[in-house]
């Protein structure tokens, strides 16, 4: 990964952490004291591709375990084997998903892994916002940014014509069933749990963490947060949440990841589905989370290109589902790619919906 400019990432992460907390913490109440709607099944619709027998199989048990709609059920046909998509071919597909797609939807479901890119970006961003080039990037230039990014609204493509998306799936069914099994065990299970914010030895992939300190601070009278600087944890049986930045996590299979956990590291090409020698943002949910997010094609080591933990834990405690709270944490999202279960609610409130399978 190509160096930035250490000062002007410095002063990113700064600027970010300070302009939330001034506006989430101004009042010094737990996030868990205002809650916050989430998206449920009414609100997500799942793209199946007919052409895949995998992606057909995730698609039918998530709708069984999640009740969504057939209305919601989008199907479309291409070659399960590439890694990217045309920007041609991509545009003829989203037309036909846009086309059938209930103007009440608010999010999308992917149920395949491969393509994983459209042209220059991901297709996760591209299925939520349209193929657009100024979401890519020649060199280590900013992109594209998120009107989503840490918005209040609980109604995504209401607000901003945008839905956001998330991918699903794995080498077989049983990986993709285990990731939506462990979303739904989540769901208003209010863990205990902690986050673990690790500034590693790598200094080029840690340009988030000089926000880390101030994270672990702001958040130490709500939720477990423990900053530390050192390249991994191993033996740790309450993980909620895990952000680092190396080219490969070691022992992640040695913690217990609670349901509904997000974790990820920053680093290059962690999206990247095939022919990466970095470490793929699967090996994460393999491990037992239930959310990751990695980059598709080069980013440079902007911090406004990773997800921001602070904002993740803001709206997750709050409520939000997993799609919601690691959405409003990107600021920039166009060369990077969301995986995981998008309804897992693990800090939602039971009383104010009308079962689990919302």
């Amino acid at each position: 990964m190509p160096a930035t400019l250490q000062i002007k990432l410095f002063v990113i992460g700064l600027l970010l952490i300070s302009l939330f907390f001034q506006n989430a913490f101004a009042d010094n109440i737990s996030p868990l004291y205002k809650p916050a709607q989430h998206l449920s099944a009414k609100d997500l619709a799942v793209i199946v591709n007919d052409a895949d027998a995998l992606s057909v199989k995730i698609a039918e048990y998530y709708q069984q375990q999640r009740g969504i709609p057939a209305s919601q059920m989008i199907h479309i046909r291409f070659s399960p084997n590439e890694a990217i998509l045309s920007k041609h071919e991509f545009e003829k597909l989203k037309q036909q998903v846009d086309d059938n797609t209930p103007k009440h939807v608010q999010a999308f479901l992917l149920t395949w892994l491969m393509p994983f890119r459209v042209e220059c970006m991901s297709i996760t961003t591209a299925f939520a916002a349209g193929f657009d080039p100024a979401f890519c990037a020649e060199g280590c230039v900013e992109t594209r940014k998120s009107p989503y990014y840490g918005a209040e609204t609980d109604k995504p493509f209401n607000t901003y014509k945008w839905r956001p998306t998330m991918a699903i799936g794995g080498s077989n069914f049983n990986d993709a069933k285990k990731i939506i099994d462990n979303g739904i065990d989540a769901d208003y299970s209010h863990p205990q749990g902690t986050a673990y914010l690790l500034k590693t030895s790598d200094p080029v992939r840690n340009s988030r963490a000089v926000a880390f300190p101030a994270i672990a601070e702001k958040f130490e009278n709500f939720w477990p947060v423990d900053y530390m600087e050192q390249d991994f944890i191993a033996g740790r049986t309450d993980v909620m949440f895990y952000f680092t930045g190396l080219i490969t996590v070691p022992h992640l299979a040695e913690n217990r990841y609670l349901p509904g956990a997000i974790a990820d590291h920053l680093t290059s090409s962690g999206g990247v589905m095939s022919g990466s020698n970095q470490m793929n943002i699967m090996e994460w949910l393999k491990a037992g989370a239930t959310g990751s997010y990695g980059a598709v094609v080069e980013p440079c080591n902007f911090p406004a290109k990773f997800s921001n933990p602070a904002l993740i834990l803001y709206f997750y405690l709050r409520g939000s589902s997993l799609i919601e709270a690691y959405w409003k944490s990107v600021s920039e999202p166009g060369q990077g790619i969301f995986v995981g279960e998008p309804l897992a609610k693990p800090f939602a409130y039971l009383s104010s919906d009308k079962g689990k399978s919302d």
